[in-house]
């Protein structure tokens, strides 16, 4: 199944010729998530051939225009293609206030459900649960509240060894069970462990969206062995005092995160319209953690499924 992040758009407040303001969709499993926003966000989701519709869960770092005002666009586009299906919006409580301000001065009722979902941006919090996904928020230090998301898949059933349940002749309604970690006794007492009924289906994957933050060396704690880690890198670090008076963070120290959390993969984004050419910020990450890749317009992640090491 799918753990599948692509880049929308990878500019800060600035967008430049070829770079759009912040924007991802996430697939986890055939369920999509959008994180962020910014201006051109449906035009993104045209041109990257990923449906409005299958869209069920919207998260917004922060009111900074660069990563919401997309949104009112994109919400009156899908009322407009007939959308049915309630939408899940999660962000500061503000955000109901701007869009509730603009439906009533467009005198407009959405065809579908808008369920907001206010977040809190000073502490961790469990704010999304479903049967394959969790969804926790990471508290980011920007000049406004701000809150990074931390998306975990959850452990799949294990799979079973179908000549092994013919084999001791198990019933089928102790399937279910022995999927989900359970061993089997037979009618005479004997006991048959589940490793040796089944295998596993693969550890769960994750993914941490840090958007525009201060540089602060404990958040290495909440993305701790995350597979993908999004990091805003807004600055090469001859900026780091740029960095710090507008509360961003340098490709070194985005970097310093990803190594000190031993993750998986770092993609750095949020870059400064000043910078024309990538190659630099991409070169100075490395430096500090090798598997680094920039946040290119397109660009996808797939976290592939990892087995169990025994």
């Amino acid at each position: 199944m799918p753990f599948e992040l692509t880049i929308l758009g990878s500019s800060s407040a600035t967008p430049t010729y070829n770079r759009h303001p912040t924007a991802q969709v996430l697939n986890i499993r055939e369920r999509f998530f959008l994180i962020d926003c910014g201006e051109g966000t449906q035009t993104q989701l045209v041109r990257y051939k990923l449906k409005y519709n299958r869209i069920s869960h919207v998260f917004i770092s922060h009111l900074h225009g660069d990563h919401y005002l997309g949104l009112m666009g994109l919400l009156s586009t899908m009322h407009l293609q007939g959308r049915t299906n309630e939408l899940h919006l999660f962000a500061q409580q503000e955000l109901m206030d701007i869009i509730e301000l603009q439906l009533r001065l467009s005198q407009t009722i959405l065809r579908y459900n808008l369920i907001f979902h206010p977040v809190k941006n000073y502490t961790g919090t469990l704010i999304h649960e479903d049967e394959d996904v969790t969804v926790w928020t990471i508290v980011l230090n920007h000049r406004v509240p701000c809150t990074g998301f931390l998306f975990r898949e959850k452990p799949k059933p294990r799979k079973l060894l179908i000549s092994k349940m013919q084999q001791f002749n198990i019933p089928f309604k102790h399937f279910a069970g022995i999927k989900n970690g359970s061993d089997y006794e037979d009618d005479f007492g004997k006991v048959i462990k589940n490793k040796d009924l089944t295998i596993s289906s693969g550890l769960p994957r994750s993914y941490a969206f840090c958007s525009d933050t201060l540089f602060n060396e404990q958040l290495a704690d909440e993305v701790k062995n995350v597979d993908l880690l999004y990091h805003e890198a807004t600055f090469m670090h001859d900026l780091v005092d740029r960095a710090k008076a507008t509360f961003h963070s340098t490709c070194i120290e985005a970097a310093t995160i990803a190594k000190n959390a031993t993750v998986g993969k770092l993609i750095i984004g949020h870059f400064s319209a000043r910078y024309k050419n990538l190659s630099p910020l991409l070169s100075e990450a490395k430096t500090v953690f090798e598997n680094t890749e920039l946040a290119l317009e397109g660009n996808k992640f797939i976290v592939a499924e990892k087995q169990e090491t025994i």
